[in-house]
C-alpha cells in the first residue's frame, strides 16, 4: 500500500516505512505529523475521490532537522564596479512514515 502525499510544497510517493526530507516542519524529534493525503493506492484499488480520501490518514514522525546545500548567489555588472555575494541553505525536516490507514 502507498499514497501520495501534499508535503513540503511537494507531493510525494510514501509507503510505510520511507524516509522523506521535505521544507520544515514545526516540532522536535519523534513529535508525530498527519500528511495530507490526494490519492491512496492499495493492489488494485485506487482512491481518489475527496469524501475517501478525508477518512484516510497518513501518520509520519520527525526524525531530525537538516539544512540543504549551500547555494551562492551571485550579481555583477561590468565596468561599475558592482558586485554582490549572498548565500542560503533552506531549512529542512526528515520525516518517517509510521502509518497509513482508511
Amino acid at each position: 500500500m502507498y499514497a501520495i502525499v501534499r508535503a513540503g510544497g511537494r507531493q510525494e510517493k510514501v509507503a510505510i516505512g520511507d524516509v522523506l526530507t521535505v521544507d520544515k516542519v514545526e516540532g522536535a524529534p519523534g513529535d508525530a505529523v498527519k500528511l495530507v493525503p490526494l490519492l491512496l493506492v492499495d493492489g488494485a484499488d485506487v482512491t481518489s475521490a475527496a469524501d475517501a480520501l478525508a477518512k484516510v490518514t497518513v501518520a509520519a514522525e520527525i526524525v531530525e532537522s537538516a539544512k540543504g546545500p549551500k547555494i551562492i548567489i551571485q550579481k555583477y555588472k561590468n565596468k561599475t564596479g558592482y558586485k554582490k555575494r549572498q548565500g542560503h541553505r533552506q531549512p529542512l525536516t526528515k520525516i518517517k512514515i509510521t502509518g497509513i490507514s482508511k
